[in-house]
């Protein structure tokens, strides 16, 4: 049985840092994504970028890691910032009220629409 792969590209710049993913994010990549997020944290990273585009998939486990994360972040005074979300991965953030938490401002400031 083959895996799910992950791959995880950090580039900082500064306090900030864009992370951006590649592949599949579920219980078995969850903790992989959870560790390289955290030690953004460690590292003194005040604001990270998620760029989302090229995850295939996002379950429960993925929203679980960048809720955790998330408030982590804000414990420290830091932001973490999802961008570009499949629409799969878009619908399971607003299904679950996790949009707001996670989900930066279009442009013109609009936040997506609930259905």
């Amino acid at each position: 049985m083959t895996h799910p792969q992950l791959n995880i590209y950090r580039h900082d710049r500064g306090a900030r840092a864009l992370v951006t993913l590649a592949g599949v994010i579920d219980p078995v990549t969850a903790p992989r994504l959870r560790a390289a997020l955290e030690q953004c944290l460690r590292d003194g990273i005040t604001l990270i970028d998620v760029d989302l585009t090229t995850v295939d998939r996002c379950d429960d486990d993925g929203l679980r890691v960048f809720l955790d994360v998330s408030e982590h972040a804000a414990e420290a005074q830091a932001f973490l910032l999802l961008h570009h979300p499949s629409p799969q991965t878009e619908r399971l953030l607003m299904d679950t009220g996790s949009d707001g938490l996670l989900y930066p401002m279009r442009p013109g400031g609009a936040r997506p629409q609930r259905a």
